[in-house]
């Protein structure tokens, strides 16, 4: 292990200074409602519950995607290690809300992870004394990090990828980047190119593995069956089709191609779930300017679906498994193409998972391997533009002409679940070697 780089020893120190800059950020958010108030002693290192008797793992994501990446994994572990409690962290209050919507695996807690600092750093470790630390994805927190290293506590990283605009972010920090990420056992990165990068940052070489996409091996996300139950009978047997994921700079685009869809299919509605439900104000004011505001409905005001709706914005969270559930076909958001920047895409399987025909704009950098499987095999179609879309989605109404796509997809997730046979022998191997 080479020495602490001068960056790593200035932000230690400074970690030390840092709570009554955390305390006030706390209580900003609070009252924002972006923290809940009755779990803030968590982040400050305090535990909720007592620690389990007996071997401890732990994993953490930093928000909603990062945790549900685990989900499956923890279902394989809890399955295979009868004796283990797993915590699991996140950072966000919307990564606790929607965990606290699911049925998590056996003998799994969630818990916020504590703030970059000494004592709550310190307060945690030594209530929990978990016998290996599995990170999602790259979130790296020097404290967190070296304390976690200083106990001889194994570290692995899973599903990490890196995109170009952060390489050249932490590339001005390689030192410091390549001294956190040598502080792990292992890495398992996404792609080859995530790897070319990783080791421009300083990772060495013969630390790290090309394990591909784990989100590919991931469960689809749950159901609300009372919920579909309830929705059924209001949307009938209307075609339909889902915008997942989306941002509200394309979502002007997805709503021209919902109006030009309906042309051809007059019964068409459009069920979108933006990606940031904090924006959904935004959402509706783009839907207005295409269809009359009768004709919208939203999730978070209980407004009904009637005959006349041709919109329903889906801005509740943790529900994607539920829209993805009542529609043949569904657009994996923030790809179209965009003036001025270049949107990154979303994961894909969680749709290929459920039999649900995929379509996604063309930029999907943060996914391009995972989108390359499905175009070779068939199990996607890619629309260039909005006209694109709406074709798309009225011939996507026949189920004759989603089945090949649906068969393509579901052959390549079949083939993508080597990640999470490397994720569990690699946990599992960390474990029995210190017994």
């Amino acid at each position: 292990m080479s020495a602490r780089p001068l960056l790593i020893r200035l932000y230690l120190a400074l970690s030390v200074l840092l709570p009554p800059v955390w305390a006030l950020a706390l209580h900003l958010r609070a009252r924002k409602g972006k923290e809940d108030p009755t779990r803030v002693a968590e982040k400050w290192g305090h535990p909720a519950v007592p620690r389990p008797v007996g071997e401890v793992v732990w994993l953490h994501g930093v928000s909603v995607g990062e945790t549900a990446v685990l989900l499956t994994l923890l279902d394989r572990l809890s399955a295979a290690r009868p004796q283990t409690h797993f915590l699991l962290t996140s950072i966000t209050r919307a990564s606790a809300e929607a965990l606290g919507k699911r049925t998590l695996p056996s003998r799994v807690l969630h818990h916020y992870a504590p703030m970059d600092c000494p004592y709550p750093v310190r307060r945690f470790l030594d209530h929990w004394r978990p016998d290996l630390f599995v990170l999602s994805e790259m979130d790296l927190w020097p404290r967190l990090l070296s304390e976690i290293h200083a106990r001889g506590i194994p570290m692995l990283m899973l599903n990490a990828h890196v995109t170009a605009r952060r390489h050249r972010r932490r590339s001005r920090f390689a030192r410091a980047n390549g001294w956190l990420m040598d502080l792990f056992d292992e890495i398992h990165v996404q792609d080859a190119r995530s790897r070319e990068l990783f080791l421009d940052l300083g990772a060495r070489p013969e630390k790290m593995r090309v394990t591909g996409l784990l989100k590919a091996a991931s469960s689809p996300p749950p159901d609300r069956p009372e919920l579909r139950e309830a929705l059924a009978p209001q949307i009938t047997a209307r075609p339909r089709w889902l915008a997942a994921s989306t941002r509200d700079v394309e979502e002007p685009q997805i709503f021209a191609a919902h109006a030009r869809a309906m042309q051809s299919c007059p019964e068409l509605m459009l069920i979108i779930a933006p990606r940031q439900i904090a924006l959904a104000d935004a959402t509706e004011t783009a839907a207005r300017a295409h269809f009359r505001g009768a004709r919208i409905a939203r999730r978070s005001r209980g407004d009904a679906i009637t005959s006349e709706t041709c919109v329903y914005i889906a801005d509740t969270l943790g529900e994607m498994g539920l829209w993805l559930r009542m529609v043949p076909v569904a657009y994996t958001g923030n790809s179209l193409p965009v003036h001025g920047m270049t949107l990154t895409g979303k994961n894909p399987f969680e749709a290929a998972a459920l039999g649900v025909m995929i379509l996604h704009g063309p930029n999907v950098g943060n996914f391009r391997e995972a989108y390359a499987r499905l175009q070779a095999e068939g199990g996607a179609l890619e629309v260039a533009d909005a006209e694109a879309l709406a074709r798309a989605v009225v011939a996507a109404q026949d189920a004759g002409f989603r089945a090949p796509y649906v068969a393509g997809a579901e052959r390549v997730q079949a083939d993508m679940m080597a990640p999470l046979e490397h994720a569990f022998a690699a946990i599992t191997a960390r474990l029995d070697r210190r017994k």
